[in-house]
């Protein structure tokens, strides 16, 4: 007689699967509602620049490029118009203040100096004559005053005589009056001469005057237009190298047009283009420093021309102290200026990593150097090698500062040997 098996309901199979299930359910809903949901990436560790920061000495300066100039330089330019007649000195040819460079010719210049010198000519000739009228005109005047003073003379005396001859009876009343008369009539005719020759020599006074000042006038003109005649001369203003002469003999040059330049040897500057972005930053009185034939030379910013063009602007800068010997004008040297003084900070590599973050956020790697995450940060001041860092990082700490444009938006690195 066949025995029935009683059947177990929780056979080990059942609850073996159950628990498996259980803990598969478990383990998922903690790993999305505890777990680690941060994207993640696998990056080989020596393809990538890791950077230790660091507290140190830091100062912010800005590389720029420069070109050696002479302190003074002086520009030929043309104060007159006209063809070049001779040419004395080459270009590169060392000149002394003074000495002729060029010679230009100009026709017109010539006729309107000559035009003008006969108006002087003519001039000086009018106030000559004037002269001699006036003094004609002086004696005639003072002759007619002398002559009424003598018949003044005369007729007093008979006017005289004929009073005390009527006193006795002796003459007749209309012989003293027509004497009387005709006195009287002398004396007037003496004051209106004598108004007439001051008149005159106030008139006489003002009319040479007059002529005189003409005369100056056309003299200076005259001078102005010789002075003309002598800038058809170019010569050298200063003492140094003709380092450009643009004319040639038979070249026609304008009034005004700039035709060499001479430099004064004697002191360099050197002029550096620097990017408008650091306008604000440039000011007289900031250092910088150069390489020259093994030996470091310091500069001084002179002067800043605020003026931008090409999105640079420039600076002049002088020697504090030696200047390189065998420097050249046009050589180029590449400047290290700085913007701010030596102080200690917390710094960090500067690197590809910029580019992507904007200096807002960095990958830090862990102490295990097995992973490295994502960190907000805050940066300062730079200089070509190294970023100030404000925020976010401290000494010792080790960070990746190249590229991140293959990283996209993963929050951490999971590094690889």
């Amino acid at each position: 007689m066949d025995k029935v098996i009683e059947k177990k309901k929780w056979p080990p199979k059942k609850i073996a699967t159950i628990a498996i299930s259980a803990f598969f359910f478990v383990f998922v809903v903690y790993k999305i509602g505890f777990g680690d949901r941060s994207t993640k990436l696998n990056v080989d560790s020596q393809k990538i620049t890791i950077s230790s920061v660091k507290r140190g000495p830091f100062q912010e300066f800005i590389p720029v490029t420069g070109t050696v100039l002479p302190v003074t330089t002086r520009f030929l330019d043309a104060s007159e118009g006209g063809q070049v007649d001779t040419v004395y000195i080459e270009a590169g040819t060392f000149v002394e203040a003074g000495d002729k460079i060029l010679e230009l010719e100009n026709r017109n210049l010539h006729i309107q100096i000559l035009s003008q010198d006969a108006l002087v000519v003519e001039q000086r000739s009018l106030l000559t004559s004037t002269h001699f009228n006036l003094e004609q005109n002086r004696i005639n005047l003072r002759r007619r005053l002398l002559d009424q003073e003598y018949q003044i003379q005369r007729l007093r005396r008979l006017y005289e005589r004929r009073m005390q001859l009527l006193e006795q009876s002796l003459i007749s009343q209309q012989e003293f009056d027509d004497t009387k008369d005709e006195f009287d009539y002398q004396l007037k005719t003496q004051e209106l001469n004598v108004q007439s020759y001051k008149q005159d020599s106030l008139f006489q006074k003002v009319q040479v005057k007059q002529l005189e000042l003409s005369l100056v006038r056309l003299e200076q003109n005259l001078q102005i237009a010789r002075k003309r005649l002598d800038d058809l001369t170019i010569r050298a203003p200063i003492s140094g190298q003709l380092t450009s002469l643009v004319p040639e003999t038979g070249q026609s040059v304008a009034q005004g047009e700039r035709v060499g330049q001479v430099d004064d040897l004697n002191g360099f500057k050197v002029r550096a283009a620097i990017d408008e972005h650091y306008l604000a930053k440039i000011n007289k009185g900031l250092n910088g420093k150069f390489d020259f034939a093994g030996t470091t030379y310091r500069l001084v910013a002179d002067r800043v021309y605020p003026e931008v063009r090409d999105g640079r602007f420039e600076v002049d800068m002088g020697f504090p102290g030696d200047r390189p010997n065998g420097i050249r004008r046009g050589q180029t040297v590449h400047i290290q200026l700085e913007l701010g003084d030596l102080s200690e900070a917390v710094l960090v590599a500067r690197g590809g990593f910029y580019q992507k973050t904007g200096g807002q956020w960095i990958y830090v790697v862990k102490e295990s150097g097995a992973t490295a995450e994502k960190r907000r940060i805050r940066l300062g001041r730079q200089n070509p090698q190294m970023f100030e860092v404000l925020e976010g990082l401290e000494p010792g700490e080790q960070v990746v500062t190249s590229s991140y444009d293959s990283f996209g938006d993963i929050d951490k690195l999971v590094l690889k040997k």
